[in-house]
């Protein structure tokens, strides 16, 4: 009876084992090198075709993790806002964390904006690797 190897790590990634789906080819060249033998192999890895569902819940989950830090910077520049007003010794200190908050705050939200054009671009490729045909005309 062989013996397994179990791996019991959190990000444990399985480098050396090769997915079911990944094609290894072979190309092989000759070359006379005077001493009549003759041989150059090559090997090459072809992985499957991308997982476009994959890819598109991928960028959903980015998108919604750039929502969350629109909400969560927002809420912070409202509660600097607030701070500002009720401390007027370190009023500026908090107009400036305010307004740093507030540019995260529109950062995160160009990240969910990018990521919601990544995953609609994953869903079209999905779209036509399954065969359903867009023709955009404009």
């Amino acid at each position: 009876m062989a013996e397994e190897k179990h791996h019991h790590h959190l990000f444990h990634n399985h480098k050396d084992e090769r997915p079911e789906s990944e094609v290894v080819y072979s190309e092989t060249t000759y070359a006379a090198d005077g001493t009549g033998n003759y041989s150059q192999t090559t090997n090459f890895a072809a992985s499957s075709a991308v997982d476009y569902e994959k890819e598109e819940k991928q960028h959903k989950h980015l998108e919604h993790f750039g929502e969350l830090g629109v909400a969560a910077a927002g809420a912070f520049a409202l509660h600097e806002k607030h701070k500002a007003e009720k401390d007027p010794e370190h009023a500026h200190r908090h107009k400036i964390e305010e307004e740093v908050a507030a540019a995260v705050a529109v950062g995160s939200g160009g990240y969910a904006f990018h990521e919601h054009h990544e995953k609609k671009e994953a869903k079209e490729h999905a779209e036509e690797a399954h065969g359903k045909k867009h023709h955009h005309l404009f």
